[in-house]
């Protein structure tokens, strides 16, 4: 049995302790603000991210999980642990499963088969509720695990919703397939330039090649196949879940987001929700601007 397996007869705490890195603090991006662990899932090992222990927090308030979009894992939000910390907030960022660190599902999954995996951190830290983010196919998670477990989720902030229509979830599952073909390993390497490329054109004006380094890396080091994620997000009725849902709400977006239109379609959909924009960014708003980023999301979680 594998050394991260063993984590698991620790307590929570004891294995995030355990687990955390010890890098000397000048060369660390997290710099002592957390720690790392596994949680039992339906499925295997779920990894997350977690900045209990350094956050108190306020009467009321509830730890904040984060889920990422695809193909990515938790480092998709470091560049806002900080700045979330600062704010005196508790986060727990979880890898969805067949992604970053987390145990893949048996066989190719339905959206709705992660909730259980992501609630399973949640018993596994001993949290009754939380709030709960998503980004882009994150966003459809967090729907989902409100959904599934409406007495477990206070808040819920959508980060880029995907409302889309039957005719155009065809043309997605169909740029999909095409983007997959293209990804597919080959021998000398192209395979990561193009979406290395890609993923330049995306971030828009100067773009930050470490981070676009570290998206590429979170691509292909998954446990499950990269491609999972958009086969199951363009399959996911959006539409239909977004109307279900009961809970507090934040629709939340930036001008320059490649689905920024589906934010306002979401809006129109559900007038009830309350809505932020960030001025400008791109796909990687939370690198880009992570302050404002984060100060959208805590004040809506502070909202009376």
């Amino acid at each position: 049995m594998d050394n991260r397996r063993t984590f698991l007869g620790l307590g929570a705490a004891a294995a995030t302790a355990a687990i955390a890195t010890s890098l000397p603090a000048a060369s660390r991006i997290y710099d002592g603000i957390m720690g790392r662990g596994y949680a039992r899932g339906p499925y295997g090992l779920v990894h997350f991210q977690d900045s209990g222990g350094l956050v108190q927090p306020r009467p009321g308030e509830w730890p904040l999980v984060l889920l990422h979009q695809s193909p990515a894992s938790t480092r998709q939000f470091e560049s806002a642990f900080k700045p979330l910390v600062a704010r005196g907030i508790r986060f727990i960022a979880i890898d969805t499963p067949g992604f970053g660190f987390s145990d893949p599902t048996p066989a190719i999954p339905k959206l709705e088969d992660w909730a259980p995996a992501i609630v399973a951190v949640l018993d596994h830290l001993g949290i009754q509720q939380a709030d709960v983010l998503g980004h882009h196919t994150g966003a459809l998670n967090a729907t989902e695990v409100a959904l599934q477990n409406p007495q477990r989720v206070r808040r819920v902030i959508l980060n880029g919703p995907f409302p889309i229509t039957e005719a155009e979830r065809a043309q997605y599952i169909a740029s999909g397939e095409r983007s997959h073909a293209a990804g597919v390993a080959v021998v000398d390497g192209s395979h990561m330039l193009k979406s290395f490329q890609t993923r330049v054109r995306m971030w828009g004006p100067n773009p930050d090649p470490a981070i676009l380094t570290r998206t590429i890396a979170e691509k292909y080091q998954g446990l499950g196949p990269y491609w999972w994620g958009h086969h199951v997000a363009y399959r996911y009725d959006h539409t239909a879940a977004l109307k279900r849902l009961t809970h507090p709400t934040l629709i939340l977006t930036n001008t320059g987001d490649d689905i920024y239109e589906l934010a306002q379609r979401a809006r129109t959909l559900r007038p009830d929700f309350a809505y932020v924009e960030i001025q400008g960014g791109t796909h990687d708003i939370v690198d880009q601007q992570p302050e404002a980023w984060c100060d959208a999301v805590v004040a809506f979680l502070r909202r009376t």
